[in-house]
């Protein structure tokens, strides 16, 4: 009953918990690969990071080829005594007794618990669609930073929020009340005075072009509400979907689709193509795919659909004040008193959306 959703919430949160951490250090990772290891190819990088979701297709596969590869069971012999039931007759009356377990355990079962679990073939359309959102949404981040300041793009892509509560309210995913709009206003607050009064972009000039990376961070916001609201719309319940199927395909799409606009900034000369020179830089560059993108992932949509699009929207900008916290730590980055205000903002908006 309640205490069962009370119970997953609580799971969700965890997760969620476990990706902030690995995108905090995730950044401070890409920062050394950009800065220090002087390794500036933000687009290859993203590339190998999403194409490592192709090898969730072995998780996706594996299971299945060992069932193919098991002998059959003895039958029993007739007049043993022994119910002689097939496999198939203890399967159907296992899926017959399913919906009652599930009925048992909530008063009034979620439309999604309803619904059947997504076929091979909708699971892997319903990637390569996410995919293809989910890839604008970075890129328009990315690209954003070569217009405008990190400041304002970190400011105008917080507002993914208001986009998330939005969009999801009007999808029937999101409850858009006082609180919780009072809460991503809180947040969008918050981040505004944590860059303001907590870094500074050293020797930084003003961009004649400002207006073009804000539209592009703000078009990354929007996306963003887009795609977390997609899936939580299309998969509801994370027991309808085969998540290494899932991701397996938004990884075979990205090598399939994207690689030609490897070529094209390298022909343009907007990113030079440039392997890694060293195993250093390779090493950083995989252990960001893996862990960053290829693990942080998985747990991301997990703790979406254990909780709701906006508590891990708003979850998710508690990694602005944990890397500025990093920054104060490690490089002993001097910060103004609203900074604190800020990252107290921002931890008691996600507070509010659990609420």
């Amino acid at each position: 009953m309640a205490t069962d959703a009370r119970a997953r919430h609580a799971a969700g949160l965890a997760l969620l918990l476990c990706v902030v951490l690995i995108w905090v250090g995730s950044s401070f990772l890409v920062s050394n690969l950009f800065g220090e290891q002087g390794y500036a190819q933000p687009f290859f990088v993203t590339y190998v990071s999403t194409a490592s979701f192709s090898l969730y297709l072995v998780g996706a596969y594996l299971p299945r080829m060992c069932r193919l590869r098991r002998p059959p069971a003895a039958c029993h012999a007739p007049g043993s005594g022994a119910r002689a039931d097939t496999p198939s007759d203890a399967q159907r009356e296992n899926d017959e007794q399913a919906p009652l377990a599930g009925g048992s355990a909530q008063t009034a079962p979620a439309p999604a618990q309803a619904l059947p679990k997504l076929t091979t073939r909708e699971t892997v359309r319903l990637g390569i669609e996410f995919g293809g959102i989910w890839f604008a949404a970075n890129v328009t981040q990315n690209a954003s930073l070569a217009y405008t300041s990190v400041a304002s793009s970190s400011i105008l892509c917080s507002t993914s929020g208001l986009f998330t509560l939005v969009i999801g309210a009007a999808a029937g995913v999101e409850r858009f009340t006082a609180l919780r709009l009072g809460a991503v206003l809180a947040s969008v607050a918050g981040v505004l005075c944590i860059v303001e009064y907590g870094a500074r972009d050293v020797g930084a000039t003003a961009k004649p072009l400002a207006w073009v990376g804000d539209t592009l961070a703000l078009l990354s916001a929007a996306l963003y509400g887009c795609y977390v609201t997609f899936l939580k719309c299309r998969i509801g319940d994370e027991s309808r979907l085969n998540t290494p199927l899932f991701f397996g395909a938004v990884g075979a799409a990205n090598i399939v689709l994207v690689w030609p606009l490897l070529v094209a900034l390298h022909a343009t000369g907007i990113e030079p193509f440039q392997l890694p020179p060293s195993r250093g830089v390779w090493a950083t560059v995989l252990i960001n795919a893996f862990v960053g993108t290829f693990l942080s992932d998985y747990l991301w949509l997990l703790a979406m659909l254990m909780t709701s699009p906006l508590v891990v929207t708003l979850g998710l900008s508690l990694t602005i004040p944990l890397s500025m916290a990093g920054d104060i730590l490690f490089k002993g980055l001097d910060v103004a008193p609203p900074y604190y205000v800020g990252a107290m903002l921002v931890l008691a908006a996600f507070i509010a959306a659990n609420v």
